[in-house]
């Protein structure tokens, strides 16, 4: 075995214990690229050299202008009430339903998803939203926060997406291409969502709670069909806006995540939902999103290239390929790892350490990056369901004001969704063209 190649294995298990233990990612990749680096080529000069053009390099990109303007829309939708307008729609819609309060929440995350871009957003908002009315009508604890967790996770998934964004840029793919994408494998795990709550209505209504009877509730809130479009109008625009302007060529997707922050604003201010507090508070945590992800990138930059000067993603590479394992077995490896890796730590650290180290296996193999950044990413997001560490799970806890809901009914209630995202995601390798179809 190279010294290169110890370099890199050696590196990639520090990082790993590192961030276990409590480092911040961005510090951990940061760090042990250096050290890295200067242990390989024995020159501590050499190794500031590296990382420096490295740092210089990645943030030059113009693709990193989509981190702020899509967090800038997305927090902007939340700060005046977007999703809250969406729930009632979607509420409306399937009241009437086994369940219905459930498919509501999954309908009105997707949409949702389509403006923010954030799971944690979705988790956040839907939680304050989604978990009090639906326990207010009988459905039960688990269920209540566990399709909110489940159904969160699609903010990572429907365009526009920052996970998406990462992985495009970790991949040298176009952002673009990754959003157009994940739309349809995004849609197919809401439609899944609301089949599998549907299907638990009959076959377990323990898990999902005897409802009470909500026609009283339905007449008295009912809302006209004038009243549920004036409600969706501004969220279809901005839809219409970012989306459509991206699938047609109206927009480069920075264009777009200008366009549609413009837009989130300008609703805002028409709807009288903006104050200046608030839009300070927008700005403020714009600006916290942005630079802890693009301290991740630059530091997964610089990793990258310490993988590269120490050789280990060809290496990896040839091994894989040497191994005869085929792109199916690939595949299997890969997914297991990702879930596995997703109980520890979070997605963005999973896309960073772990695809630079297939990338090369997957092209050679035959493999299409955009369809392996879709497997990454819903790979990865089941992580956000699983314990120990399932953050979307613990943004919920944190949000609610319940003392009387546990993580243990958090994490169980997710359990059902976690299996149907896992599901999914097997249909998605099988079938790459349920990716690959718009582009």
């Amino acid at each position: 075995m190279t010294v290169g190649v110890e370099v890199g294995i050696a590196s990639v298990i520090v990082i790993l214990v590192l961030i276990y233990a409590g480092v911040h990612v961005a510090v951990a990749l940061g760090l042990v690229s250096f050290i890295g680096v200067w242990v390989y080529r024995d020159s501590m000069e050499v190794a500031i050299s590296l990382l420096a053009a490295a740092t210089h390099d990645t943030i030059a990109h113009a693709v990193f202008a989509n981190v702020p303007l899509f967090a800038l829309m997305g927090i902007v939708s939340s700060e005046i009430g977007l999703g809250a307008d969406v729930y009632r729609v979607a509420d409306q819609i399937f009241r009437r339903i086994r369940g219905g309060l459930g498919m509501a929440t999954v309908a009105a995350n997707a949409l949702f998803a389509s403006i923010t871009g954030s799971s944690i957003a979705s988790a956040s908002v839907f939680t304050r939203i989604a978990v009090p009315e639906m326990l207010t009508f009988g459905y039960t604890r688990q269920f209540s926060v566990g399709v909110v967790a489940g159904s969160s996770v699609l903010g990572m998934l429907i365009p526009p997406s920052a996970m998406l964004i990462i992985y495009a840029i970790v991949a040298e793919q176009s952002v673009g291409e990754m959003f157009i994408a994940g739309f349809i494998p995004g849609i197919l795990l809401a439609v899944a969502y609301v089949l599998g709550i549907l299907l638990m209505s009959y076959v377990y209504p323990k898990f999902i709670g005897d409802a009470v009877n909500r026609t009283a509730a339905v007449v008295e809130g009912r809302m006209g069909l004038w009243d549920m479009v004036k409600l969706m109008m501004p969220v279809g625009a901005l839809v219409v806006l970012v989306l459509g302007g991206i699938y047609s060529g109206w927009f480069s997707p920075e264009e777009a995540g200008a366009a549609g922050s413009a837009g989130a604003l300008l609703v805002g201010i028409v709807k009288r939902r903006l104050t200046w507090q608030g839009l300070w508070r927008v700005l403020v945590e714009t600006g916290h999103i942005t630079a802890a992800i693009l301290f991740l990138i630059i530091s997964a930059s610089m990793y990258s290239r310490m993988l590269g000067v120490a050789g280990l993603p060809t290496l990896f590479s040839e091994w894989l390929i040497d191994m005869d394992l085929g792109m199916a077995w690939l595949m299997v490896i890969y997914v297991i790892l990702m879930v596995l890796l997703g109980t520890i730590i979070e997605t963005a650290s999973i896309i960073l350490i772990v695809v630079p180290l297939f990338l090369s296996a997957v092209e050679v193999l035959g493999g299409d990056l955009v369809w392996f950044g879709i497997v990454t990413v819903i790979g990865a997001e089941i992580g956000l369901l699983t314990p120990p560490l399932g953050i979307s799970c613990f943004t919920i806890k944190s949000t609610l004001r319940d003392p009387s809901i546990t993580l243990s009914h958090i994490f169980s209630g997710a359990f059902p969704f976690a299996v149907i995202m896992l599901l999914v995601l097997i249909l998605i390798i099988v079938f790459p063209p349920l990716s690959l179809s718009l582009l």
